[in-house]
């Protein structure tokens, strides 16, 4: 099994390497790397998911790292901490928090939940507001990921990528006229399957 964290720039190829000789493993990444186009593709055939953990993380530095203004601190120990707001782990190793339902107990009314312009499907601003009682295709954040459970929810794309090119509005789905963040297009299974 591979625990590691490799340099982000090089993220796509390592994540490539890992995959091409079969490993298990659990890498620290950037959550933006679930958008990139050869990580969803892992993500969306459940190759691929994120671990327990997901946003914000704290590490420990070197006594000679230099001081920031924002994300470090210094302990009561004297050890200095950085922290980052957007890290994940990706992993392949089955953990129980994947399998956990979200719990859903909004209900969907047109008037709350915008269309897309562009796309047949609902927009979603928070995983919590997914409505307990719509089984069309939703535009969740990315933030979603962390949440995901293939049992529940089936992943049908990426806005950027499954929308065709044309109907995009600055690579994105948009809301009268106005392209939205990156969107999980998702489905909800009927029950369970």
């Amino acid at each position: 099994i591979v625990a590691t964290n490799p340099p982000f720039s090089l993220f796509r190829e390592y994540i490539a390497q890992l995959m091409n000789h079969e490993k298990k493993f659990i890498i620290i990444g950037n959550q933006n790397a679930i958008t990139y186009k050869e990580i969803f593709p892992l993500l969306k055939e459940n190759k691929m998911w994120l671990g327990y953990h997901c946003g914000d993380m704290a590490f420990t530095v070197p006594e000679y790292y230099e001081e920031r203004e924002t994300r470090f601190w210094i302990d009561e120990t004297g050890q200095k901490w950085r922290s980052f707001g957007n890290i994940c782990w990706f992993t392949n190793l089955d953990h129980k928090k994947r399998h956990e339902e979200i719990e859903l107990y909004k209900r969907y009314t047109p008037t709350e939940y915008s269309k897309y312009d562009n796309f047949d499907a609902i927009n979603i601003d928070k995983v919590a507001n997914i409505p307990e009682d719509y089984f069309g295709v939703m535009g969740v954040p990315i933030t979603f990921i962390d949440k995901y459970n293939p049992h529940q929810f089936e992943i049908i794309g990426l806005d950027r990528y499954t929308i065709p090119k044309e109907f995009l509005v600055g690579g994105r789905a948009s809301i009268n006229g106005k392209p939205t963040y990156a969107r999980i297009l998702i489905r909800r299974k009927q029950n369970g399957n």
